[in-house]
């Protein structure tokens, strides 16, 4: 059976100059070449992109699927959060459909150092910071960057030499969205800096390092505690360090929270737990209860007023 490799293609610069040079070397290598294309329906030109994809990639001896998402944000919600949640589920059912555990996305080393400084802006972690991983897998699908150490000037420039013709999003001048305000300092980064793009990519990579590093950590201090997913040893756990303190309650928390926990709660915890008895705390759809040194969740308590700020909420004696 014929290998297949897709390609994530929104009918942008980049994804389609990475198409284009997967459709021309793929093929002598026995590879059959998959476009995927998902159209998110938030733009009247959607439905322009879309077509030029597919005759692109018919020009080029590359299959073509595209889904269509039909859903929309929720009042209130991150346009660019939901769309890149659905696009990501699109794409993972697009590959499933074909047979096709292999997708390649066309970011690059300016996305990184994008992504990196829009994380570092919003405070973020080592995790954070680590901006997006080379490879990842979702739902036995690997998706990979092939270009995320390639510069944007060596895209442009692939796609001036094979005249490829491709679509301006212009959302992505759209200043409501953080990454084109960044994107509209970049001369002036540039200009001030002039390896800024490779030094905050490889700042990312190192933050990776890090990241990995702290969660192996973090994983083993959790299994010691035999904790994962069962209430937490609070007297053990103050034996350790600070730092590993707030990695354990970080990866703890994603065992027993149904959604991930913002990091005020994890400070708070970390502030308070030390020198609490009995007390709670609101966790979401639910209450972290400290009851006899030991930590757990708990039904959320009628919250008649605001728990009070100075400290966690006392249980009754």
């Amino acid at each position: 059976m014929k290998k297949v490799v897709a390609v994530a293609c929104s009918g942008g610069l980049d994804s389609t100059a990475l198409l284009h040079g997967v459709a021309h070397w793929a093929p002598p290598l026995g590879i059959s070449v998959l476009a995927l294309h998902v159209h998110h329906g938030l733009l009247p030109e959607a439905d322009q992109w879309l077509q030029q994809v597919q005759r692109q990639a018919r020009r080029w001896g590359a299959g073509f699927a595209c889904e269509r998402l039909r859903g929309q944000p929720a009042r209130g919600d991150s346009i660019e959060a939901w769309a890149r949640k659905e696009r990501y589920a699109a794409l993972t059912r697009l590959a499933h459909a074909a047979g096709c555990g292999l997708v390649l996305l066309a970011q690059h080393r300016r996305d990184q150092a994008e992504t990196f400084l829009i994380q570092a802006l919003r405070g973020g972690g080592a995790a954070g910071l680590a901006a997006m991983p080379m490879r990842f897998v979702r739902e036995g699908v690997t998706f990979a960057r092939p270009w995320l150490g390639v510069g944007r000037q060596a895209i442009e420039a692939y796609q001036r030499r094979h005249r490829l013709r491709f679509s301006v999003d212009p959302s992505n001048a759209d200043e409501r969205f953080a990454r084109a305000r960044l994107r509209s300092l970049w001369p002036a980064l540039g200009g001030a800096f002039a390896d800024a793009e490779t030094t905050l990519a490889r700042a990312a990579q190192r933050a990776a390092d890090d990241a990995a590093l702290i969660a192996e950590v973090a994983a083993a201090d959790l299994q010691q505690l035999g904790a994962s997913g069962r209430p937490l040893p609070v007297g053990a756990w103050l034996q350790l360090s600070a730092a590993r303190r707030a990695a354990v309650l970080r990866l703890w928390l994603g065992t027993v929270l149904a959604a991930p926990a913002p990091e005020t709660l994890v400070r708070r915890l970390c502030d308070e737990l030390p020198r609490a008895s009995h007390a709670r705390w609101p966790a979401g759809e639910c209450d972290l209860s400290l009851w006899r040194g030991w930590l757990a969740t708990a039904p959320a308590a009628a919250r008649r007023a605001p728990p009070n700020a100075s400290g966690p909420r006392r249980a009754a004696h």
